[in-house]
């Protein structure tokens, strides 16, 4: 044989043998796609074998025959549905006769359908297999199914559900233990998760079921009884009114006693005025002496800023935020000057606010001779002390007297003819001064501010004469009132204002 008839065969034989293994190739990727590919798409619209749905096989049906399966059956069914909910003494029945079906499978079916539908062809039959073996079983949500039934069961679960109570803390200012703990309540509430499941799977068999609602309890987030020993007095402050009336201690009293017994929360703000209401007769108040326009006059609730006072003092000594504060125009005499504190309805008032991260307390009373508050929550920092210091900063001298006559007769009583007189009222001399709040650590002072800047005005002196003429003959006695000059201040003058206010 010759060699170029040998290559030809040989040539052949290899093409030959190429064609078979391409062959072989092409039926195995056929087949292979067949299985693979070709399973898929037709399971694309089937379930899965040992695919079930609310206890129903639907292996191999599509989404429509599924659907029409499921709903027949909620048809057939739905009277005999009968779910007790049970919680502590109380029950509630959900009665499938009381609903109106629904039958929204169009969703839920679409997401058992398309499970194991995603990654690689491997993953999916992998999937599949796992599926054919040990089984898909799902539950579509009650809602989905019964018209109203969460409604209805979100109101069952509003009634099982209890917002924990925080322990209280109780405060009695006039008992001998005046903080005590009133305990708290736990709260309830329903694992809601739970709870569907366990009615998902009742609607799976259609038929009577009994369930005690899955819930758990909520303590409550604070422990007041640490709090409770936190509870410490802050400041206390008093002033003295022995020598008062009794209508003007009435007074203070009253007022004291609007504040008595306050529990103030953080950031809360509070009006003296608004607290302790009209100063009227009807009211509980008296009359007694008041100040106005720099002079002292006779007044309904005469006394009132007393109280005021020592509240504002109480309440700078405790680091509380006051807010509003207003000076009178004559300096009262149971305070240092710049710590007074007037009020008076609708023109001036004392507001603070609890500028703490837990509430304040006030006790406040009075006895036959002082005015007392006291003021309790968590303690200043250990060591600290506040304290106050007024500063006099000049005095204001007065401009002596002003004789005026009493041409309408208001006087009548106390003078009749020119030349006779009546002093109506001193003159007083007036005072700037500066308040300061001070702090104090282990005794020493680490810190000082100023909190107030005030004016006392001088006060001129009245002096009223009669205004008729004296008739012939006529001779006055000489007069017991003696005029008094404008002042000239001096070193002493000062001197002398530092004693009467106590400052150093």
């Amino acid at each position: 044989m010759s060699k170029e008839k040998t290559k030809t065969e040989n040539r052949k034989k290899t093409s030959v043998l190429w064609l078979i293994a391409v062959c072989i190739i092409a039926v195995s990727l056929l087949l292979f796609c067949q299985f693979y590919f070709g399973d898929a798409v037709n399971s694309k619209t089937t379930f899965y074998s040992n695919t079930h749905i609310n206890g129903v096989d639907v292996s191999g049906m599509t989404k429509e025959e599924a659907s029409s399966v499921l709903s027949q059956k909620l048809a057939d069914n739905k009277d005999n549905i009968e779910i007790k909910l049970k919680n502590d003494d109380k029950e509630w029945t959900l009665k499938g006769s009381d609903f109106e079906i629904v039958g929204n499978f169009d969703e839920p079916l679409d997401n058992v359908i398309n499970y194991g539908r995603e990654g690689n062809i491997f993953q999916k039959k992998k999937i599949e297999n796992k599926i054919k073996n040990e089984g898909l079983y799902v539950n579509i949500p009650y809602q989905n199914m019964l018209g109203g039934i969460d409604e209805k069961i979100e109101n069952i679960i509003q009634e099982v559900e209890k917002v924990p109570q925080e322990a209280k803390i109780c405060f009695n200012p006039n008992s001998t233990n005046m903080f005590t703990l009133q305990e708290g309540e736990n709260g309830v509430k329903v694992d809601r998760i739970a709870l569907e499941q366990e009615i998902n799977e009742a609607l799976e068999n259609y038929d009577s079921y009994v369930i005690n609602i899955p819930f758990q309890e909520i303590m409550p987030e604070n422990d007041m009884s640490l709090m409770l020993k936190e509870i410490k007095l802050r400041a206390r402050f008093s002033t003295n009114y022995a020598k008062s009336s009794n209508d003007r201690k009435n007074n203070i009293k009253k007022a004291l006693s609007a504040f008595d017994g306050m529990v103030v929360e953080p950031e809360q703000e509070v009006s003296f005025n608004k607290t302790t209401g009209p100063r009227t007769s009807a009211n509980g108040y008296k009359t007694a002496k008041i100040i106005f326009n720099g002079s002292y006059i006779s007044g309904v609730g005469g006394g009132v800023c007393q109280a005021s006072t020592t509240l504002y003092n109480a309440l700078l000594r405790a680091d509380v935020d006051v807010l509003q504060v207003n000076h009178h125009s004559l300096p009262a005499s149971y305070v240092p000057l710049s710590f007074d504190a007037m009020v008076s309805e609708g023109y001036s008032d004392l507001i603070f606010k609890n500028n703490l991260e837990t509430p304040i307390y006030i006790k406040s009373y009075g006895t036959d001779e002082e005015a007392i508050v006291e003021i309790y929550g968590q303690p200043l920092e250990e060591g600290v002390e506040i304290k106050t210091r007024a500063e006099l900063v000049k005095v204001l001298p007065h401009g002596g007297d002003k004789i005026i006559t009493d041409e309408e007769g208001k006087y009548a009583d106390k003078v009749l003819y020119k030349g006779e007189y009546y002093r109506l009222k001193y003159p007083q001399e007036g005072y700037e001064s500066k308040g300061y709040i001070q702090y104090y650590k282990d005794g020493k002072l680490i810190k000082e501010k100023e909190i107030r800047h005030d004016y006392y005005i001088a006060q001129q002196g009245v002096i009223v004469q009669g205004s008729a003429s004296l008739e012939d003959g006529m001779t006055l006695p000489a007069s017991n009132v003696k005029y008094i000059s404008p002042q000239k201040v001096t070193k002493q003058t000062t001197e002398n204002a530092k004693k009467k206010f106590n400052i150093i």
